[in-house]
């Protein structure tokens, strides 16, 4: 079964095909689409990165998404398997709802069994996470040695269930993450990192509510976290805004 953005996208597509949008014509917005097929924006913004890795659509700067050419680079000369999305790809939104629900609960779990050491642990990684980010601002270094860190921290959560299955439902999600081309795209096109630092908050303030042991609070740091995780990406890749700077996307294969 098909996913939601998934038929939306496949739906914008037959309307370019149809000939209903035409090369160079801009797309209506994300909020017209939404309304138009009584889904969220989230939905129709999968849909959007969808349509781009397939070279259906650009994205110009500071203007808005774009009908490509069909003879253009991006599908006589289609993006590598790698790349492209498929029918197994969960959109980036509808994965960190998924998330949201798993992992807040999992940190309640968390809190009601956690041992000091794991403790001991979970701050180490938030040291490493506060020191990659400080050499991504310094110049020193890329992202990944923070986005190891944020990894560790949220499956050393899970950990501390003393659950497998919990621990290996929580490593799925993170897993698909790594593997989604959707998520890539998304994300890998942000330049200015400053927001992580939000995140890093975030998690001190997770750890805290594990340190005293309090299972409720532990479980809406997690949530609230999570909602900043979705809130934050989602400002970044509005398309409609007119400040965005189209750090999130460019033509399917202009890199």
């Amino acid at each position: 079964m098909s996913r939601q953005y998934q038929r939306i996208g496949e739906r914008i597509s037959a309307e370019i095909a149809q000939g209903d949008l035409t090369t160079g014509d801009r797309l209506p917005t994300e909020r017209e689409y939404a309304e138009r097929f009584g889904v969220s924006r989230t939905v129709v913004r999968e849909a959007f990165i969808m349509l781009e890795l397939a070279g259906r659509v650009n994205v110009r700067k500071g203007s808005g998404t774009y009908v490509c050419d069909p003879n253009s680079a991006a599908l006589t000369n289609p993006a590598p398997a790698g790349d492209a999305p498929d029918s197994e790809d969960i959109g980036p939104f509808e994965l960190l709802n998924a998330r949201q629900v798993v992992e807040s609960a999992i940190a309640a779990c968390a809190a009601e069994l956690i041992t000091k050491p794991e403790i001991r642990r979970l701050q180490q990684l938030l040291d490493d996470e506060r020191r990659g980010l400080t050499d991504v601002a310094r110049g020193r270094s890329q992202h990944v040695e923070a986005d190891a860190a944020d990894r560790a921290f949220h499956l050393g959560i899970a950990e501390a269930t003393q659950n497998t299955l919990l621990y290996e439902m929580a490593t799925r999600l993170w897993d698909q993450r790594r593997r989604s081309p959707m998520w890539q795209h998304l994300h890998a096109r942000i330049l200015d990192f400053s927001y992580r630092n939000d995140w890093l908050a975030d998690h001190d303030a997770i750890l805290r509510q594990l340190r005293k042991r309090d299972s409720q609070a532990a479980q809406q740091a997690m949530w609230i976290h999570l909602e900043n995780v979705k809130t934050t990406l989602f400002a970044l890749s509005d398309t409609d805004d007119p400040r965005f700077d189209g750090y999130l996307y460019q033509q399917a294969r202009a890199r």
